[in-house]
């Protein structure tokens, strides 16, 4: 009797793997929607397993707010080009421009709810019938709501309400024309499976997920990196600090943690020992207590 059993990251991995290959199987114009983030990091490398030793056979996109950390997609073009992928990027400011997206007005204006819209025309431009993206269910409590197949209607929306049972790891990918389907395989992952994985892995990632020194607004508890797309508001001040963040997005709402922590090591023991989720350092995701599942229902990733 084979007593051999997987690691628990074996076992997601091999999960995930088994999703990507289902989606290359059951669509024809599949996509990785690529943010530059630790996540999306992880599922370029469960694509390189799943189809290796050919190339990736799908487009990485990349949607750009323009609010962007330079880390990011310096980093992000470095590992376009080693892995020899295919980029797609599309721009919020491209869809402000033509008017189908409005710049909001404030002191930070986050493009987060634009994205969506360069988003979907970035699918409609490209007729992507699957897009996988980096969510995972203990994020926040809309995207716990999600299956490893996401159904969206011809609009690009997401009804919560009307999910797909996936019983004995089947998944049904049918759809009508101009609906597509966001695929997650990092679903059943938690924040602490994302940073093992990529130790073991070996994986590179952007410096600011790493500690360093920058100069922090302290919004409502929230420490936003000073940039140019933020207006210094009355009361508030611009202080130095040592930080790293948990989560890479748009500057205007993407908050850094106090940390010290300059190994993957250490960022772990930082994870472990945290009662905060990575999201809760968002600032965008703060504005209500629906906000992610109003975004995801207009077709959010």
């Amino acid at each position: 009797m084979n007593s051999y059993k997987l690691s628990h990251l074996k076992q997601l991995e091999s999960e995930a793997i088994h999703i990507m290959r289902e989606v290359a199987a059951q669509f024809e114009r599949p996509a990785l929607l690529f943010s530059g983030g630790k996540d999306s990091i992880v599922m370029v490398r469960l694509a390189e397993k799943a189809f290796f030793p050919a190339r990736i056979p799908f487009p990485l996109v990349h949607v750009d707010t323009g609010h962007n950390f330079e880390e990011t997609i310096q980093f992000r073009d470095y590992l376009v080009k080693k892995l020899d992928a295919q980029l797609i990027v599309r721009s919020v400011q491209d869809s402000i421009n033509k008017g189908t997206a409005v710049e909001e007005k404030g002191p930070n204006p986050s493009r987060n709810s634009q994205q969506t819209i360069t988003l979907l025309e970035t699918i409609e431009e490209f007729k992507f019938d699957a897009c996988f993206g980096g969510a995972r269910r203990d994020e926040e409590k809309a995207r716990a709501k999600e299956r490893f197949f996401s159904h969206r209607d011809d609009f690009g929306q997401w009804d919560p309400k009307n999910q797909r049972p996936e019983l004995w790891n089947l998944y049904n990918g049918k759809k009508q024309v101009g609906e597509h389907f966001r695929v997650f395989p990092l679903s059943n992952w938690t924040e602490m499976d994302v940073w093992q994985y990529i130790l073991a892995e070996n994986l590179e990632i952007p410096s600011i997920y790493f500690t360093h020194r920058r100069d922090i607004v302290n919004r409502e508890g929230t420490l936003l990196a000073h940039s140019p797309f933020i207006t210094v508001m009355n009361g508030e001040t611009v202080e130095n600090k040592i930080v790293r963040f948990r989560t890479v997005g748009d500057m205007t709402c993407t908050g850094a943690v106090e940390s010290e922590a300059s190994t993957l090591e250490e960022i772990i023991q930082e994870v472990a020992a945290a009662r905060q989720t990575e999201r809760g350092t968002r600032a965008d995701d703060k504005r209500s207590e629906a906000a992610m599942e109003d975004r995801k229902k207009q077709g959010y990733f």
